[in-house]
């Protein structure tokens, strides 16, 4: 590693370096290259975001070209994660986004470098009452003189926050669902139409929903981004494959297949839509954003470990519902997240739609009240590096 300092010597914001480890669902990437983003625009901040894997990096990132091993996007300086790492400078906070390992050279780089960078463990989003007692702990390094500390977003003032970029309520306003959905070349809604986006795992209760929505009276447009669930809706259909601009009519049911939709327009598909599947980390904090019904599929665990952490957020989320709303949500998503029995549990969630539509904002509000994750973490480093 070099002695040079951060940044140019005529740029005086402060370096922060996240470390990014691409995982095959983009909910990694996506919470940190929104944040890094946040970082630049609305904080100050010169952030160096350190992504291990570009071209999976790129489905979110279009303009990125994974051959650069140094590129700047919207404020942000994307650099590829090798191993070994390039020799630079830490910067003045240095975060590890979802527990990765920092490279070991890069850490005695840090433990030479004074004044020593801040290290934050930027966690996993949980819901779960142990969060509150380990946020902004610390825990110091067992051999280097370096202290890491754990950061976690969350749902209270006890957590950090979730990511909410300042100028959303700006763009949400400008929204015309029209243009977005005449952008994605979707056909007119049909007189009483149901609209869903569908952004999912692999799902073992996913052909009977289906099945419901074709047999239903209530005609319904799914949307379909190109994905990990794709191949099986196709099955689901008696297809042999879909692609983008691909439009089935099966009874009720028009399913169209979309393309996979970048970050910066992800929110404009989920505003569109009456109800909004969602899996992961990233969709299912922006479907909190859009004040619209939602359907959480949580990341699958050993042991159904994922199902404690789904009940966790359903403790939170549905008490503050009308008690046959809450039921209702806490029904089918059980159902869909343990991959049977949706179709039992679809009419009764169906019929509470508009009393979730109506809650919709109050639950917004109450999420903002806890605080923003991007600007939750600059505070804390004014903080600890005074």
């Amino acid at each position: 590693m070099n002695n040079s300092t951060p940044g140019s010597s005529s740029d005086a914001r402060p370096c922060w370096d996240i470390f990014c480890p691409v995982v095959d669902n983009f909910g990694d990437i996506g919470v940190c290259w929104r944040l890094a983003r946040e970082l630049a625009v609305a904080h100050g901040v010169q952030p160096r975001l350190w992504v291990d894997d570009l071209p999976s990096a790129r489905r979110l990132i279009p303009s990125l070209e994974p051959a650069l091993a140094i590129q700047h996007r919207a404020g942000v300086e994307i650099r590829a994660w090798t191993d070994p790492l390039p020799a630079i400078v830490p910067g003045d906070v240095v975060i590890g986004a979802f527990a990765c390992s920092l490279p070991a050279g890069f850490l005695e780089a840090m433990a030479l470098r004074l004044p020593r960078p801040l290290w934050i463990n930027l966690e996993y989003l949980s819901a779960e009452d142990w969060v509150a007692g380990c946020h902004r702990l610390p825990s110091p390094h067992p051999r280097l003189p370096l202290t890491q500390y754990f950061y976690f977003p969350g749902f209270d003032a006890s957590s950090g926050g979730l990511l909410r970029e300042r100028d959303y309520d700006v763009r949400r306003a400008a929204h015309a669902p029209v243009q977005c959905l005449t952008g994605l070349g979707l056909p007119a809604a049909r007189p009483g139409e149901l609209r869903i986006s569908l952004f999912a795992y692999e799902n073992a209760a996913l052909p009977e929903l289906l099945e419901v929505w074709r047999n239903g009276t209530r005609p319904l447009t799914c949307l379909v981004p190109e994905g990990r669930v794709l191949p099986q809706v196709a099955q689901c259909l008696g297809r042999n494959g879909l692609k983008p601009g691909d439009r089935i009519e099966a009874g009720a049911l028009r399913v169209v297949v979309i393309p996979f939709v970048e970050q910066s327009r992800y929110d404009e598909l989920l505003w569109a839509c009456d109800l909004n599947f969602v899996r992961g980390e990233d969709s299912f904090v922006r479907a909190q954003w859009a004040e619209r019904p939602f359907v959480w599929q949580i990341y699958r665990q050993d042991d159904d470990a994922h199902l404690d952490k789904l009940d966790a957020f359903l403790a939170r989320y549905a008490e503050r519902l009308p008690p046959s709303a809450g039921a209702a949500v806490r029904d089918f998503w059980r159902a869909w997240n343990r991959g049977h029995d949706a179709a039992r549990a679809w009419q009764a969630f169906a019929d509470a739609l508009p009393a979730l539509s109506a809650a919709a904002p109050a639950w917004s509000a109450h999420l903002q009240q806890a605080g923003e994750l991007a600007a939750g973490l600059v505070q804390f480093s004014k903080d600890q590096l005074k």
